[in-house]
């Protein structure tokens, strides 16, 4: 059974568009955690903060990237069409702030892991969860 599904996720149907997804959130990781460093390092911030803030901002950058891209066979093209599929994302990704934030504070306070370190984990963890969410209702993909 777990083989069928990972073998699923390498050949299956949902291949390509699952491996432009993680592209994308590989440049929004990247993007993310130079953000964060920034935010943090640079102009001072609370790490938590700073990570609110960068998550943010890479959620518009995904969607933008997601619409043209990854779900372009489904996108969102009209104006109306746009803006409702970046309020979804807004709430979909919205929701998983809280997991990765907790993730991230976590590792932080309790396994003191780098505040950097411990936010890739925490991107990495909510991945899944944001795809599932994005491509099912953003994209409304099946």
């Amino acid at each position: 059974m777990v083989r069928s599904f990972l073998r699923g996720l390498v050949y299956g149907p949902l291949a390509v568009q699952l491996r432009r997804f993680v592209t994308v959130g590989l440049l929004a990781s990247a993007v993310q955690m130079t953000l964060l460093w920034l935010l943090v390092d640079v102009a001072g911030l609370n790490y938590l903060l700073g990570a609110t803030i960068a998550i943010e901002i890479t959620i518009v950058l995904s969607y933008v990237l997601n619409n043209a891209w990854t779900f372009r066979a489904s996108r969102n093209t009209g104006r109306v069409e746009y803006v409702s599929g970046l309020l979804k994302t807004n709430l979909v990704r919205g929701t998983a702030i809280p997991i990765q934030l907790a993730i991230l504070f976590a590792l932080v306070e309790w396994g003191g892991v780098m505040y950097l370190i411990a936010n890739a984990v925490a991107i990495f963890l909510s991945g899944l969860y944001r795809y599932v969410l994005d491509a099912r209702w953003t994209w409304g993909d099946t």
